[in-house]
C-alpha cells in the first residue's frame, strides 16, 4: 500500500470513529471522550462508524449531548432540552452514548423527546451504535411513518398499532442518515486531527481500516428478552461467499465482523469454501469480536488458524482448513456487556459462551485485542486490565472468572 493510500484507509478509520473531541488540553482522564461536547456533522463521505451494525456509512453525526452514563428517562429528557435551549429553529441536536438497560431496560421514544424539541430534529445514538432515537420531527424529514418498510438488514421500532416509535435498528439509522447536512472539508479535517490527537495520548500509533463485514448479530437461539428476535443478518450469504472470494483472489485481506454464535458459525463456513475454491495460501483472514460462541466453536477457530484479535497458528496439515484466521476481540465491552448478557441471551448461556479468551487461547488461538473505538475507550492499558480482572464497575467477583488472562498473554494480544 502506498504512503498516500495507508493516509486515507487511516484517516477514514479515524475520522469516522470520532466523537468530536475537544482541544488536546482538555481531555484529562481516558473517559473524557464519553463526555466530550461537539457541535459537527460528517456527511456526504465514505465514513467509517466503528459500529458492528453499519461499519460505513454516507453521513454521521457527531456527539453533542453526552449521554453516557445516565440512569433515569428524567436525566436522559434533562440534558436534551438544555441542549435544545441555545439552537435555533431547524438545527439538528446530536448526542450518543445512552444505554437503557441503566435505567430498567426500557427504550427512549419520539414521545420522550417531541415536547422539549417541537422545531429541532434530533438523533441520539445508543453506545453500541446498533441502534438510536429519533424524534418526530426528524421522522418527518426522513419520511419514516406508519407505512415505511423496514430496510434490509434495519427495523423501524413500531407501537402495537403500527406506529414508528422514533427507535431505528442497524440498517434503519440510514434513514435519518441521509437527511443530515453537509459540513465542510475544514471541519472534518479539524475533526480527524483532533482524533488523532487523542489517540496518541493513550499511546495508539496506527490504525487499521477495516473493510470487508458481516454484519450480523445472528443467535443460534432467540433472544430471552425478546422471544421472536434471533438478531439480524444484514448481508446474504451467497453475495458475501462470491465477494469474498473476488476479494481473496485480489489479495485483499479480509475482515469481517461477526457478535453472534450462529453468525460465527456462519462466517467459518463460508471461510472454509473460500479456502476450498481459492486454494491455500496466505489468506490472513479476520474475524471480528467473536463474542458470543457456540459450544465447541471455540476450538474450532484454534483448529482452523484464526486471531481472536484473536491470531490463530495452530493449523492441523491433515484437516481441510484455514490458515491465519484472525479474531479481533474487544476486552473493555465486557464492562457493558456482563451486566446485560444474561438479560439478553440468558444467564447460563452467557457465562458459558462470551468473550472465551482463555477457551480460545487454548484452543490454539493467538489473541489480538482492539477497543472498537468509540464504543469503547481507546486506551490500550484499560482493555489489558479488563482481560486480566474482568470486573466492570461495582462487581466483587469477575464474570466469568474461567476466562481471564494473564498479564503476560494480554500484552501479548
Amino acid at each position: 500500500m502506498s504512503t498516500r493510500s495507508a493516509f486515507l484507509a487511516a484517516g477514514v478509520a479515524i475520522a469516522a470513529a470520532i466523537f468530536l473531541l475537544r482541544p488536546a488540553s482538555d481531555l484529562s482522564r481516558p473517559g473524557d471522550l464519553g463526555e466530550a461536547v461537539a457541535d459537527m456533522i460528517l456527511a456526504n463521505a465514505t465514513i467509517y462508524t466503528a459500529d458492528p451494525a453499519m461499519p460505513f456509512a454516507e453521513a454521521m453525526a457527531l456527539a453533542r449531548v453526552p449521554l453516557r452514563g445516565v440512569t433515569s428517562k428524567d436525566d436522559f429528557i434533562n440534558r436534551v432540552k438544555e441542549a435544545v435551549k441555545d439552537k435555533h429553529p431547524g438545527q439538528w441536536i446530536f448526542g450518543g452514548g445512552w444505554n437503557n438497560d441503566f435505567w430498567g431496560g426500557d427504550y427512549p421514544t419520539a414521545a420522550w423527546l417531541d415536547d422539549i424539541s417541537p422545531d429541532n430534529p434530533v438523533w441520539l445514538s445508543r453506545m453500541d451504535g446498533h441502534m438510536g432515537i429519533a424524534n418526530s420531527l426528524a421522522m418527518r424529514m426522513a419520511g419514516i411513518d406508519k407505512n415505511t418498510n423496514n430496510p434490509v438488514g434495519g427495523t423501524i421500532m413500531r407501537t402495537t398499532e403500527g406506529e414508528p416509535t422514533g427507535l431505528l435498528v442497524d440498517a434503519a439509522m440510514k434513514l435519518v442518515f441521509d437527511v443530515i447536512s453537509e459540513v465542510s472539508i475544514h471541519e472534518r479535517r479539524d475533526a480527524l486531527l483532533r482524533a488523532s490527537r487523542h489517540a496518541l495520548m493513550r499511546g495508539v500509533t496506527t490504525v487499521v481500516d477495516v473493510g470487508s463485514y458481516f454484519p450480523g448479530k445472528s443467535e443460534k437461539q432467540h433472544y430471552k428478552d425478546d422471544p421472536r428476535s434471533y438478531g439480524l443478518q444484514l448481508v446474504d450469504m451467497d453475495y458475501l461467499l462470491n465477494t469474498t472470494l473476488e476479494l481473496d483472489k485480489s489479495g485483499l485481506q479480509i475482515a469481517i465482523h461477526a457478535i453472534g454464535d450462529k453468525a460465527n458459525d456462519m462466517l467459518l463456513d463460508m471461510y472454509e469454501k473460500v479456502v476450498d475454491l481459492n486454494g491455500m495460501k496466505d489468506h490472513r483472514f479476520r474475524i471480528e469480536h467473536a463474542q458470543h460462541l457456540a459450544p465447541g466453536a471455540a476450538k474450532r477457530f484454534g483448529k482452523h488458524g484464526i486471531i481472536a484479535s484473536v491470531q490463530f497458528t495452530s493449523v492441523d496439515d491433515n484437516l481441510h482448513l484455514l490458515k491465519d484466521l484472525l479474531i479481533v476481540c474487544q476486552p473493555d465491552h465486557i464492562l457493558d456487556d456482563a451486566n446485560s448478557a444474561g438479560k439478553k441471551i440468558g444467564i447460563e448461556r452467557a457465562e458459558r459462551s462470551s468473550y472465551s479468551f482463555r477457551s480460545l487461547l487454548d484452543g490454539g488461538a493467538h489473541l489480538a485485542f482492539g477497543s472498537d473505538w468509540p464504543v469503547s475507550d481507546i486506551n490500550p492499558l484499560q482493555a489489558i486490565r479488563t482481560a486480566v480482572s474482568r470486573k466492570p464497575a461495582g462487581w466483587e467477583v469477575p464474570w466469568i472468572p474461567a476466562e481471564r488472562l494473564s498479564l503476560d498473554d494480554s500484552l501479548k494480544a
